[in-house]
């Protein structure tokens, strides 16, 4: 079997849990398709309707289903498959496109407000031109009395006109500033929705990525240290078992919680970047700082006994830390943390895992 192929097993937990019992073996093309499984399942998009987790129970289903499947049973599989991607792409697309009906809406109400109040100025103007031209006939005439009574009119309007207007111009840059204060806590509230988990309230996968590119970014710039902490729930499939997806929710949350309260500095990020997989963003943090950092959360996880429903529970977790180094992408810093958290889960679990430096790594190769 290839390399790539019994790599994408293990990572996936897909073989056998006795080690006499012998691997899946897998084609080129399956273990392609459930490479694109594994990466679609670690980039959801949490729905109201399709919340992660239950997306990635199916996805996973069908993870194992493609792996036992003989030829005919896969055929079965895939056509179900097909039909499920089909349903989850087009909620994923509404939902999406809600998001971005729910940001023109708050623009579009905003703009409407602006174009009333120039409906007024402009009424405001063909009044006073109304009144010039009336003004104007009067000259024309040549009567002294009414270019008087014209002119008396003309200038009560105007003082008239000019206060009301001045009036209602502070009254509109009034609502203009309310308008704009109200957009701006709209846009924030509506940003914000989108770029937070729906379940744990941490950062979801879109900003993680978008922080990944932040931090390499300053990094490049500044040369400024940053350490990335990739974390798994050890067994959480067990726990889902054991006691329900209800406890399995309420595990992610608390675990959310506590790191959240270690990693309370202003530029610390954590997110949830797939079903039980979090991600710890530390800048300017160099190796030491960051290890002594994840052994506190670490440590306050392993101690705590969570109460839900009269039931006492107790998990661990298992990281893998990679510092940034010059000269490598954030694909590559990714793979590193990604490669130690692997190392920490097959070396026992509830440990963590200091991924080499790649010149380290070359010196061992």
């Amino acid at each position: 079997m290839k390399q790539w192929v019994q790599k994408l097993i293990d990572q996936l937990d897909l073989g056998a849990s006795e080690k006499s019992k012998s691997r899946p073996k897998l084609s080129d093309e399956r273990a392609t398709l459930l490479y694109l499984i594994d990466i679609y399942n670690k980039n959801l998009v949490d729905i109201d309707t399709h919340p992660i987790r239950r997306v990635r129970e199916q996805l996973d289903e069908f993870t194992r289903e493609l792996v036992g499947a003989g030829k005919e049973e896969s055929e079965k599989v895939l056509f179900r498959f097909r039909q499920f991607f089909s349903g989850y792409r087009v909620a994923e697309y509404t939902y999406i496109r809600k998001n971005f009906e729910d940001f023109k809406g708050i623009i579009w109400n905003f703009v409407e407000h602006m174009s009333e109040d120039f409906q007024h100025e402009q009424t405001d103007d063909k009044e006073v031109q109304s009144n010039l031209e009336q003004l104007k006939e009067a000259v024309e005439t040549d009567s002294i009395d009414l270019l008087r009574a014209k002119s008396k009119e003309f200038i009560h309007f105007y003082v008239e006109h000019q206060t009301k207007r001045e009036q209602r111009r502070s009254k509109r840059m009034k609502n203009v500033r309310k308008n704009l204060d109200q957009v701006k806590k709209q846009l924030v509230e509506a940003d914000r929705t989108m770029r937070l988990d729906h379940l744990t309230q941490a950062y979801n996968r879109r900003s993680f990525d978008e922080q990944m590119k932040q931090q390499f970014n300053l990094h490049t710039l500044e040369e400024a240290p940053v350490t990335l902490v990739s974390m798994d729930i050890d067994f959480f499939k067990k726990i889902n078992d054991t006691y329900g997806h209800d406890i399995g929710d309420f595990v992610l949350k608390e675990c959310v919680r506590i790191l959240q309260g270690v990693f309370a500095q202003e530029t610390d990020f954590v997110a949830r970047i797939g079903g039980e997989e979090f991600a710890i963003v530390l800048a300017d943090h160099a190796l030491p700082q960051a290890i002594k950092r994840a052994e506190e959360a670490m440590t306050k996880i392993r101690k705590e006994v969570f109460v839900k429903d009269n039931m006492e529970l107790r998990f661990t977790v298992s990281m893998g830390i990679a510092q940034l180094n010059t000269g490598e992408t954030v694909d590559q810093w990714m793979k590193r943390a990604d490669s130690a958290l692997y190392e920490s889960k097959n070396s026992g679990r509830n440990r963590y895992t200091v991924s080499p430096s790649p010149a380290e790594m070359d010196k061992v190769a």
